[in-house]
């Protein structure tokens, strides 16, 4: 369904069952999945703000089941052969936005004016809170959670809540963990993984030659070392 005063502006793909409220606008070489629904004001596949652009033709894609509540803004990538891609079952609350070549996961929450830079990479399962705003390059680990009003520099681990400005990590999220029915085995692994990384005086490496010993079976803690071994940025201390 189109609701009044949309726009669908160049050779945009809708799926089925999609849903524009009203004076929603999607643009540019955007492909969209089914069953998506857009309130008013939402700005779909507008051209990046990166001041690098010259002009061509790029990609966005979305996939399906997602909810982009008012004045949600998502671009496209910054070059050609790049692309933004949004997965499938998020929640993007008003004003949140997402920018050129942003990669973000399968069931992912964000809160009001949460805000991604460039080249962002959002796990699935991941809570962005209210008025978070995250640096350029940074990665947000699957099942991360970040409190409102965080300033996001480096890499946040998956597993963990990062809260501050600039943002720290202050635990593993159990909560979330919990709700999603990981066993409480898991989660009193990661819980002392996290006292490795976080709380005993080791250094980074230190802290993933004792997981590696320590929990070389558990698959979440192989995750979380795996994710800090391929960090560019370093990850919030």
């Amino acid at each position: 369904m189109i609701g009044p005063y949309c726009v669908i502006e160049g050779p945009v793909q809708l799926g089925d069952r999609c849903h524009l409220k009203s004076h929603v606008v999607v643009s540019g070489l955007t492909a969209v999945g089914s069953d998506n629904v857009f309130y008013s004001f939402a700005a779909v596949g507008e051209q990046t703000q990166d001041l690098k652009y010259t002009g061509e033709p790029t990609h966005l894609e979305i996939g399906s089941h997602n909810v982009f509540r008012e004045n949600v803004t998502i671009h496209r990538s910054t070059a050609r052969d790049g692309k933004t891609v949004l997965g499938s079952h998020g929640n993007y609350l008003a004003y949140s936005h997402v920018a050129h070549d942003c990669v973000v996961g399968d069931h992912v929450i964000f809160s009001n004016n949460g805000t991604l830079a460039g080249h962002v990479v959002v796990e699935d399962h991941v809570v962005i809170g209210g008025l978070t705003a995250v640096h350029q390059f940074c990665r947000i680990g699957q099942h991360a959670i970040t409190g409102g009003c965080s300033k996001i520099v480096q890499d946040v681990p998956p597993f963990m809540i990062a809260d501050g400005n600039p943002a720290e990590v202050r635990g593993i999220n159990k909560i979330g963990l919990e709700r999603r029915g990981f066993e409480d085995t898991n989660i009193r692994a990661l819980r002392e993984a996290y006292k490795l990384l976080y709380r005993e005086k080791l250094n980074v490496q230190q802290a993933l030659e004792a997981m590696d010993e320590r929990f070389a079976d558990d698959p979440l803690v192989q995750q979380l070392k795996s994710f800090v071994e391929s960090s560019d940025r370093g990850i919030i201390r």
